[in-house]
């Protein structure tokens, strides 16, 4: 029997038997299989999920057969893709076409589906989620039906699967709103904690997207602060994109073999990682660059890593930050990743981190082989007095019981769930946690 494993290495499936599917049709043959068997079916994208969300011990559906673009409308600015598609060809295709999403996050090997269905964000804009920038998809539901849903078809269907944790159905075409593609510039400069922290709001509201990355043990930040520009005549061509070499050297030698060497060796002997740590924030220098927009809030990450995140109300940003970083303090854990903060605004998806209120996301991280129970639990105590509410693609501990409250829609999730899989063909022991039986 095949095994499945994560990118990670935080869940693996040992299912019965695996399929690529290639079109609808092969969707719903699989699920019919599953149904009248009494078992189960899920589809993995490429893993990059650090919970079970896609585990199953029945047939598990692999994404590679439903790939590419298929429709573009210029009038109403929708593209259409197979959910199997990566993020990174999809931006590709995009480009090529002259479009863009309006936002995504940092990270660009997901799938359609798994990036959606787990409520994938990016930070600032005007619509942070990609999820909130899904107007139309087509999925296969637990009793083997095509349902089709836009904002005129099956309407509800679309509301409450825009992030659905693969528990509606599987998901086979994906619509977004897309705009013309366009320039973002990158201003990147090293803050002291103080100075990022207490001009916090002021960063915020003055640039488009901000991520601060703060490396524990240290009081040092590094700030990035992405802006649209206006191209003017020269369109596309105004962009200013980092030289090959010091793209190379600052984003694969520096930040990828550089930093995996340092982990590695943090690994080895945690007691160094505080002055890593020092050295590390200290040697960070300001650079300033254009790009497409993908390129720029796109990286690649070759250190792999465990981690967790959590959205909490945007209006107690700064009491979180203080008590977290008070947290981590006080603690004798030994944190070579850096801890990432960065800002989303409201949004109308229910089952949406950022589902009606601006939010704050802070995300941790730890190598791969390191244990995470500790500083997790510490971090996310802090995070649910909060109200937080945790990535569903993340490590976290909730379950159903104080989910539910955390969201004013839940109950209309578990509905639509009754009636698009009653007999729990897409069940696992994930969906049963955060959602029930």
């Amino acid at each position: 029997m095949a095994t499945w494993t994560n990118w990670a290495g935080t869940a693996t499936a040992h299912p019965r038997t695996q399929s690529t599917p290639g079109s609808a049709a092969a969707v719903v043959a699989a699920v019919e299989r599953a149904r009248a068997a009494g078992s189960t079916v899920r589809m993995v994208g490429t893993g990059h999920s650090f919970t079970d969300v896609a585990v199953t011990d029945g047939e598990l559906l692999h994404p590679a057969a439903l790939v590419g673009v298929v429709d573009v409308d210029r009038t109403a600015m929708t593209v259409t893709a197979l959910a199997g598609t990566p993020l990174k060809v999809l931006n590709a295709e995009l480009a090529h076409l002259g479009l863009s999403l309006h936002n995504m996050g940092d990270i660009a090997e997901q799938t359609l589906a798994g990036a959606i269905s787990t409520g994938t964000h990016g930070s600032g804009g005007t619509w942070a989620g990609l999820g909130a920038q899904v107007v139309g998809l087509e999925l296969v539901t637990g009793t083997g039906e095509l349902v089709r849903a836009s904002s005129t078809e099956n309407a509800d269907v679309l509301d409450l699967a825009r992030v659905a944790l693969g528990a509606l159905g599987v998901l086979v075409t994906v619509t977004f709103a897309v705009e013309p593609l366009f320039l973002l510039e990158a201003v990147e400069a090293p803050m002291s904690w103080d100075e990022a922290v207490g001009s916090f709001d002021e960063l915020v509201a003055e640039n488009h997207h901000v991520d601060l990355h703060w490396f524990p043990h240290t009081d040092r930040l590094l700030t990035k602060r992405n802006n649209r520009l206006d191209p003017g005549e020269e369109g596309l061509a105004a962009a200013e994109p980092l030289g090959r070499l010091r793209g190379w050297v600052d984003d694969e030698l520096l930040a990828n073999t550089v930093f995996g060497l340092a982990v590695a060796a943090g690994n080895r002997a945690p007691a160094v990682i505080p002055r890593m740590n020092r050295v590390t924030s200290r040697a960070l220098s300001p650079r300033t660059y254009s790009d497409v927009a993908h390129r720029v809030f796109t990286s690649t990450r070759r250190v792999v890593f465990r981690e967790m995140e959590y959205a909490v109300p945007r209006s107690v940003a700064h009491e979180v930050l203080a008590e977290v970083r008070r947290v981590v303090d006080a603690s004798d854990w030994r944190l070579s990743f850096p801890v990432e903060i960065r800002v989303a605004p409201a949004d109308d998806v229910p089952l949406s981190t950022a589902y009606g209120r601006d939010s704050l996301y802070l995300a941790f991280h730890v190598p791969r082989d390191v244990d995470h129970t500790a500083y997790f639990a510490g971090v996310e105590a802090v995070l649910r007095a909060y109200d937080g509410r945790p990535h569903w693609g993340k490590l976290h501990t909730r379950e159903r019981a104080d989910l539910a409250p955390a969201y004013d829609r839940f109950d209309d999730f578990l509905a639509l769930r009754d009636r698009l899989d009653p007999d729990r063909v897409f069940a696992n022991a994930y969906l049963r946690r955060v959602l029930g039986d």
